[in-house]
């Protein structure tokens, strides 16, 4: 792209990663200049941007910025940023490692929530012979909400276990063994019978909010929900009412609204709710800096790579 070198900058909230982030990513790029994104003395010399969850006007400050990496899959905590430069590509983390990581996480929790896990714990903690008997997997109805690669890959999952698997997603899909709707005509009938509900869509203003009472609604009763997409995805006060009503049976949770969770929240203490730390599919940082070299290294040398995202759509 130019003679110079490259230059990037590096941002994440946790300042005692930042510098771990800059070495190995100085590693992954010989040639390159890697610098904590504060500590750019020159902003007008920056072209790329490494970032998870970005100040609001951090981004603004590069003039020559040619392309901005999220560290993750997810674009949207980039799209956050009121002063966001128009234009500029947003490069998504994706790979392998990603996905099975998502895979395993909702394989464990769909199962955990088929075999009345939550349950049985409960039975042991008060030295209750409580055997707990469901049914088959082939008689259990799973949907995923979201059939991009993360989506389409823990339907394909769930599928292989034995589930009656469907899935829906904006635009209409075909995967092997998974019963597809899409679209806001086919929202309905996907909800219908539904018995373990799993969302992994994308968080746009259309997503926004749509894990809410409506939708509880139009579950079976003591139907279970598993949220590892996005926080905002999921209106707080309404899974609590749902799950007190008794229309939602059980929850796990990995991402919410604020994060760390506050340890004041009640989804911490309800009986209900499992609630893990935003590990669904969390980055191994060794893997993701060799994705992320290896994008930038195309990007610098074609313009693009495989993994850019399509802001208008957010995702």
């Amino acid at each position: 792209m130019k003679d110079r070198p490259m230059k990037a900058a590096v941002y994440l909230p946790l300042e005692d990663k930042i510098q771990w982030w800059v070495e190995m990513l100085q590693g992954l790029l010989p040639g390159w200049q890697v610098v904590a994104m504060d500590q750019a003395s020159e902003p007008e010399s920056i072209d790329v941007a490494v970032v998870w969850r970005p100040r609001t006007g951090d981004l603004a400050r590069f003039a020559n910025l040619k392309a901005i990496v999220s560290i993750g899959a997810g674009i949207d905590h980039v799209l956050a940023d009121e002063k966001l430069p128009v234009g500029v590509p947003i490069i998504r983390t994706v790979g392998d490692d990603l996905t099975q990581r998502m895979r395993e996480y909702v394989a464990l929790h769909v199962l955990r929530h088929h075999r009345d896990m939550p349950r049985q714990l409960q039975a042991q903690a008060e030295a209750d012979w409580h055997a707990i008997v469901v049914p088959v997997a082939p008689n259990r109805t799973v949907g995923v909400m979201g059939l991009g690669n993360l989506g389409a890959a823990a339907a394909q999952t769930l599928a292989g276990l034995g589930f009656a698997t469907r899935g829906w997603s904006k635009s209409p899909k075909e995967i092997s063994g998974v019963t597809c709707y899409s679209g806001a005509e086919g929202f309905d009938a996907f909800l219908d019978g539904c018995e373990i509900l799993v969302n992994l869509l994308p968080l746009t203003e259309a997503t926004r909010g749509i894990l809410n009472a409506e939708l509880f609604a139009k579950l079976p009763r003591e139907a279970c929900v598993i949220n590892c997409a996005r926080g905002p995805h999921l209106v707080d006060n309404d899974l609590l009412a749902a799950l007190d009503s008794g229309q939602v049976k059980q929850a796990t949770l990995d991402v919410f609204h604020q994060e760390p969770l506050p340890a004041d929240h009640p989804f911490w203490s309800h009986r209900g709710i499992t609630v893990t730390p935003h590990i669904a599919s969390k980055i191994d940082a060794d893997t993701g800096g060799r994705i992320i070299a290896e994008n930038l290294r195309q990007f610098a040398e074609t313009g693009t790579c495989p993994d850019v995202a399509d802001a208008a759509r957010g995702y």
